[in-house]
């Protein structure tokens, strides 16, 4: 695959991904309004603090896609690697947004066990349907790429849940239209953050661990060290380290021990395949130091 139609191609999935942020912030920014509107004329305690929680969402969709633009940023003198790393600072914020999201879910039910609140179970339920229509359609656009980056993963995951609990609010208030039994709002608010919280938490550890530059989960270290031992010429290696730059690319410097008398051509081309095989275990960008066997030196080149 040339350089140019790579290019391309990520140029054309982050456009698609700027145009699947934004439908999700207009959809979302929509809905707000109409819950506030909805809880503030019915007097419904349940919509505004749904309201709320999906105001959250939309900012932490708006902190995902500036994180898009600022990785596209150029490399300056101060920022070698550009601002590529703003996109895994923005997948941890948002991993703990939604985490603090799903316990301001739990503390409202529990508070609610304890000091029952009438609602409107029709209203409630209709409004929430919406919700389940608005969130399902924009965690839709996100759907196919959610493996491929931790922010579409947590833009997902905020719009998934969203839906859930949607769903369990109409659930909740047709229960509560036909029995009036008022518990079962909570209840239902319970079981939807502990399924969520099941789903998130390798979201906000994988997030956690980017940050701190450890190998990502997709790469296999072990085939790493095999692939680099594949070319005879190559003896030995050591000092590898692999980490993230972004959510999307990442990076590895390593140590080849190389047999004695190697022309630099030679020492090139050896080089040049590596780099190609690591780009297709998703290592974008590789430096190589290289040794001789003879030299006893660790820091000795070629």
């Amino acid at each position: 695959m040339s350089n140019e139609h790579k290019h391309h191609q990520h140029s054309t999935q982050l456009t698609n991904v700027s145009k699947a942020f934004w439908i999700g912030i207009v959809l979302n920014s929509t809905f707000v309004i109409v819950e506030f509107i909805a809880g503030f004329y019915f007097n419904s305690l349940a919509l505004l603090s749904d309201a709320g929680h999906n105001l959250s969402d939309v900012a932490s969709l708006g902190l995902s896609l500036f994180a898009f633009r600022l990785a596209k940023s150029k490399a300056t003198s101060r920022f070698t690697y550009g601002l590529h790393k703003s996109t895994i600072l923005a997948s941890l914020a948002n991993a703990v947004v939604l985490l603090i999201a799903v316990g301001s879910i739990g503390w409202e039910a529990i508070q609610r066990f304890m000091h029952p609140v009438e609602t409107q179970g029709g209203v409630i339920a209709i409004v929430a349907g919406f919700g389940i229509v608005i969130n399902g359609i924009s965690a839709f656009f996100f759907f196919k790429d959610r493996g491929k980056d931790l922010n579409i993963k947590s833009a997902y995951l905020h719009l998934a849940m969203d839906a859930f609990v949607s769903a369990g609010v109409v659930i909740a208030g047709i229960i509560i239209s036909y029995t009036g039994i008022g518990w079962i709002d909570p209840f239902i608010s319970l079981i939807i953050m502990a399924v969520v919280i099941y789903s998130s938490w390798s979201l906000m550890i994988e997030s956690l661990r980017l940050s701190l530059d450890a190998v990502p989960e997709n790469i296999d270290i072990d085939k790493i060290k095999t692939k680099l031992l594949e070319p005879k010429a190559v003896k030995n290696i050591h000092h590898i380290h692999i980490w993230a730059m972004s959510t999307t690319k990442n990076a590895m410097t390593a140590h080849l021990i190389l047999e004695n008398d190697l022309s630099g051509g030679q020492i090139s081309k050896i080089k040049a395949e590596l780099k190609h095989e690591l780009e297709h275990m998703n290592i974008q960008h590789v430096t190589f130091e290289t040794e001789s066997e003879n030299c006893k030196d660790e820091f000795c080149e070629q």
